[in-house]
C-alpha cells in the first residue's frame, strides 16, 4: 500500500513539475506581445504609446480564437500595432499551465478592469505614483471584431481620446 502511495506521489510530483512553467520561458501566443504588465509599462514609458491588453482564453474561448484569426495574426494589424500601441496578452487558459506570477497578475488586472467576458481588449495608459502603484487612464475597450479594419478603426477612435 505504501509503495503504491509512494509511486502515486512521485508521479503526481513529476506531473506538477513537468507542467509548471518558468516565468522566463513563458511567452505570449503571438510574437510581439508581452505577458508581463511591468515589461509593457516600461516599453510604454520609453515609446509614449498606450498599452493594448487582450484578455483572452486562448485554449477554450471560441470568440478569442476567432479574434486572433481575423485580426491579430494579420500583417496589417501587426504594422498598425507597431506604430501605435504596446501589446499585452493576459491569458486565462484552462488546459495550458501558466506561471503563478502571471496567474496572479492576470487575476488582479481582470478585477481592476472588471473583465467579465472574453475576449475583452482594453486600451489604456499607465503611470506610477510615488508608492509605485499603477494609475490607469482607460481610453476604451472592445471585444470581437470581424476584420482588421474594423478593429483598428475602433482603436483609432480610442487613441483620439488620448490626443484630445
Amino acid at each position: 500500500m505504501s509503495k503504491v502511495l509512494g509511486i502515486a506521489l512521485l508521479v503526481f510530483t513529476i506531473s506538477i513539475t513537468g507542467f509548471s512553467q518558468d516565468l522566463a520561458s513563458y511567452k505570449a501566443k503571438n510574437e510581439g506581445w508581452h505577458t508581463q504588465i511591468e515589461v509593457a509599462y516600461q516599453e510604454s514609458q520609453e515609446t509614449g504609446k498606450p498599452i493594448m491588453a487582450n484578455f483572452t482564453g486562448s485554449d477554450w474561448c471560441g470568440w478569442c480564437k476567432r479574434l486572433d484569426k481575423s485580426v491579430f495574426i494579420h500583417k496589417e494589424f501587426k504594422d498598425w500595432a507597431k506604430k501605435n500601441v504596446v501589446l499585452l496578452e493576459l491569458d486565462y487558459p484552462r488546459r495550458k499551465q501558466v506561471p503563478s506570477e502571471i496567474q496572479q497578475q492576470n487575476a488582479d488586472l481582470q478585477r481592476a478592469f472588471q473583465v467579465r467576458g472574453f475576449p475583452t481588449v482594453w486600451l489604456f495608459e499607465l503611470s506610477k505614483d510615488d508608492a509605485g502603484q499603477f494609475n490607469v487612464n482607460a481610453l476604451g475597450k472592445t471585444g470581437y471584431t470581424k476584420t482588421v479594419a474594423e478593429f483598428t478603426g475602433g482603436m483609432e477612435q480610442m487613441l483620439a481620446k488620448k490626443k484630445s
